[in-house]
């Protein structure tokens, strides 16, 4: 893990408690930052705890004309596309709110990894700091579509995946450097299949995950299947 940064992690009997808490904070950081600033500006992933979290998001009551959307990766698939993480979140909840469309800020992957990189850059470089980001956790380490082995170049922000160990492998992601430069990260993490990558992120091993940090908190959200954690860490 990165040096001085405090983790807090929160257990939760099971992953319909982690969405409903996550949906709760995301809700709390947006009333705060539009008192504040006069927007919220949040990160989305893509998986099922977040999608879970999305549906009860709909259901909310919210200023959602002060939000504006981003996403931490997309999959270089087709507008539309049932895979692509922006097609799920707008099932599950930005088609039933009203955050103004021009305030969705899409990643073009249909355009190809390098290309959409190039053009989602600019539209994180004028945003941040984000106010809030949501990020999942695979069984391997990766968070956004940050995957151990590959190298970020050192000051971009949004980089190309060209070689994802999954399907598929051309994908867009926001870097390590962008998704840090936010005031709250929310991880969400469930499943017996996680209990390995949370062990080594808390032991400090190499993944992706381990270095991503927080401008002021850095929250964790896990269900029972992951596993007994101590409340929080520093590293």
């Amino acid at each position: 893990m990165t040096k001085g940064q405090t983790i807090h992690w929160h257990q939760f009997p099971d992953a319909a408690a982690v969405a409903e808490n996550a949906a709760s904070r995301i809700l709390a950081a947006a009333s705060k930052a539009i008192a504040q600033r006069g927007i919220f500006r949040l990160v989305l992933a893509g998986g099922r705890t977040p999608e879970a979290t999305y549906r009860l998001l709909a259901k909310a009551e919210a200023d959602w004309r002060q939000w504006e959307i981003f996403f931490g990766d997309e999959r270089c698939l087709s507008a539309g596309h049932p895979d692509r993480n922006s097609t799920m979140a707008a099932k599950a909840w930005l088609d039933h709110v009203s955050i103004p469309r021009e305030q969705i800020r899409f990643i073009p992957a249909e355009l190809g990894p390098i290309e959409g990189a190039r053009l989602y850059s600019p539209v994180v470089a004028e945003s941040l700091p984000f106010d809030l980001v949501i990020l999942g956790l695979g069984e391997d380490g990766h968070t956004a579509s940050l995957f151990p082995g590959h190298r970020q170049p050192e000051h971009a922000l949004v980089v190309a995946v060209s070689k994802a160990p999954k399907p598929p492998a051309q994908r867009v992601s926001l870097t390590a450097k962008a998704l840090n430069n936010a005031r709250q990260v929310l991880v969400l993490v469930t499943g017996l299949g996680k209990q390995g990558a949370v062990t080594k992120w808390k032991e400090g091993k190499n993944i992706p995950i381990a270095r991503i940090t927080a401008l002021d908190a850095l929250d964790v959200m896990l269900d029972a299947e992951v596993g007994y954690v101590s409340t929080t860490s520093r590293h």
